[in-house]
């Protein structure tokens, strides 16, 4: 059985380089300090020893490093193919076994826990039974917590707090699925404009038809099978893009492209390991999509490398409904790409001035990738604030506004409808004649829980908050991104996709029927939300008048790369092995008031127009 903690246990986080899936590392290891206790994650190499511990050297960097940081309790992440996950863990604990690591042997571990698919964690189970911890990805932070034996003087009161809107949510969403009515629900009829379907057609047709004819909002999904195959898996998808169209529920198709086409596209990727996702590599292969895909509109991945080729690439391949941009995200990082910050920064103004030129509309993809890396709610608004403005100096006319909810999960629902509507208001507050924004909102990425009833309902709560951002406005949001229901445990099928977007669409409808027949809970009058809101945007405005008047050439990649490098926006559990990027880390957040604030060595938050003039008075 897994012994009980005591009070000096230090915890050692990892995971095998390939998984690139980071946010459950990020999520226990803040839970676990916000509880009291010394979590040390592994750094990048020691995370590539990870993926071969058949090395010897392999294994002596490991040991080296469970030894130096004298850790008691590891933490094993692994959320891609179960029996490789089996595979590695096993590898691991053998390792551990062989060289007396573990408590039983005489050794400093005292515990391992595994944190991955269901199906892994059933294989494992069948290995080692309960001599360790599994976690498949249904447990809320206080159930993670409580599994891990931290007793309940240590829990953290955030996490043990219940909110009246969140508790409202679950119960229309629990009512909503148990009755089944989102069967019968018809699609919504997009194709009424000249350019429906054909090689000419536009998400800004789309969507302006969509508004004229009160259709609204289109729908969006990310989708692609995995097939170690490449060939197969291209036929395979070309497949899914054909009964997905079919269907008629989607108006804009997302390729879940693999890691390889976004890194080394059309290259030789020989043995090189691509980690899921639709190995496409040949502009050929994207046009086959797009055909296939009609009447559907197909965007994808922006590239880590060369990024304004590949943006080319896919308008002149794709027909690409909009672009997706990082700017500080997708480079060395987060393992994604090898550009620097700085580099990378680059590029994507040289792309974005590209996209301009094509009258596209621009995703920025970026205030959830600070939040997956411990940033705080303000850095959330501030971020996608500053690369808004950014893009409309560099002359894009429309701009998809990305809010991701649920990030990080526990956030509690009136802060995630607070942030999100103060991002949207600074954003808004750039529109004229010559830029608009289009609101997308979308669930978290490690919201959904891997029981798929449980999930259909977490589909159906989350689809109610977003009506609740602009609650007013029957146009928003224009755009949802759908994540299917089976999220947690395994890629969604075609059939899946399709029934999480019935589900999302019914959901939408009835529980704005719900609100103006009076049975749901008036959320522009809630005081609670209101209050929040106007702490956020006093806050976050404050914070960026202070930004534009101290930093000269803010909106450039010098500026960009000088908010990252000096800390303004902080990712304490960003992997930072090599220590180039101290003051963007050195910032700790911890969960209060149901979002997430930048504290200080006491653990009490810090006001953001005080922390950006203390990092202005130290350079």
């Amino acid at each position: 059985m897994y012994p009980p903690l005591n009070g000096k246990e230090i915890f050692g986080i990892l995971k095998p380089a390939v998984d690139v899936h980071t946010l459950g590392i990020s999520m226990i290891s803040n839970l676990l300090r916000s509880s009291g206790y010394k979590v040390v994650v592994a750094p990048a190499n020691v995370m590539e020893a990870m993926n071969d511990l058949r090395k010897l050297n392999n294994t002596t960097l490991l040991l080296k490093w469970l030894r130096d940081n004298e850790i008691t309790r590891l933490g094993f992440s692994y959320r891609l193919d179960p029996s490789d996950a089996c595979d590695y863990f096993c590898m691991l604990h053998h390792r551990l076994s062989d060289n007396h690591m573990l408590q039983e042997a005489g050794g400093p571990i005292r515990g391992l826990f595994f944190a991955g698919l269901p199906d892994a964690c059933r294989l494992l189970h069948n290995i080692f039974s309960d001599s360790i911890l599994y976690f498949p990805g249904d447990e809320n932070p206080h159930e993670s917590l409580q599994r891990i034996g931290v007793p309940d003087e240590k829990l953290p009161h955030d996490i043990v707090t219940e909110y009246v809107y969140d508790k409202a949510r679950w119960d229309f969403a629990k009512n909503f699925i148990a009755n089944k009515s989102y069967h019968g629900i018809k699609p919504p009829d997009h194709s009424g404009y000249p350019a429906f379907g054909t090689k000419h057609d536009s998400f800004t047709a789309r969507l302006e038809y969509a508004a004229k004819t009160h259709t609204l909002p289109l729908i969006r999904a990310h989708a692609g099978p995995y097939n170690p195959d490449r060939l197969e898996a291209i036929k395979e998808f070309l497949s899914w893009s054909r009964q997905l169209a079919g269907a008629g529920l989607l108006d804009v198709l997302s390729i879940g492209s693999s890691q390889l086409t976004q890194s080394h596209f059309g290259e030789k990727w020989d043995e090189l390991p691509n980690g899921g996702g639709v190995p496409v590599n040949s502009e050929v292969e994207y046009a086959m999509i797009r055909e296939a895909a009609r009447p559907m509109l197909v965007r994808t991945y922006a590239g880590t490398k060369n990024v304004p080729g590949l943006a080319r690439i896919h308008e002149r391949s794709l027909n690409i409904s909009w672009h997706a941009l990082s700017l500080w995200w997708f480079c060395e990082i987060d393992s994604r790409g090898t550009n620097t910050v700085l580099e990378n920064l680059r590029e994507h103004i040289e792309t974005i001035r590209y996209i301009s030129s094509t009258g596209k509309p621009l995703e920025p993809n970026i205030p959830h990738h600070f939040s997956f890396r411990g940033g705080d709610d303000i850095t959330f608004i501030i971020s996608a604030y500053i690369a808004a403005k950014l893009a409309k100096k560099l002359g894009i006319t429309h701009l998809i506004l990305q809010d991701m909810l649920n990030t990080p999960k526990y956030t509690c629902g009136p802060q995630d409808i607070a942030k999100g509507r103060v991002m949207l208001r600074l954003v808004r507050e750039l529109e004229d004649g010559n830029f608009k924004v289009s609101l997308q909102t979308r669930a978290g990425l490690d919201y959904f829980s891997p029981d798929i009833e449980k999930a259909k309902v977490q589909l159906a709560a989350v689809t109610a908050m977003m009506d609740d951002i602009e609650p007013d406005n029957e146009n928003s949001p224009e755009i949802i991104h759908v994540v299917s229901y089976s999220e947690a445990i395994r890629l969604a099928t075609p059939d899946v996709i399709n029934e999480s977007i019935i589900i999302t669409l019914a959901a939408l409808k009835e529980y704005r029927q719900l609100k103006r027949s009076g049975l749901a809970k008036d959320i522009i009058n809630d005081r609670e939300i209101n209050l929040r809101v106007a702490d956020l945007y006093d806050e976050a405005s404050e914070a960026i008048r202070y930004l534009e008047a101290q930093i000269p050439h803010l909106y450039s990649a010098e500026g960009l790369h000088f908010l990252f490098s000096n800390g303004f926006f902080p990712v304490p559990y960003m992997l930072d092995d090599e220590n180039k990027y101290p003051m963007a880390t050195k910032w700790p957040t911890a969960l209060r008031n149901g979002g997430i604030r930048v504290i200080d060595h006491k653990g009490e938050p810090i006001r953001t127009i005080d922390r950006y003039k203390s990092i202005i008075q130290s350079l």
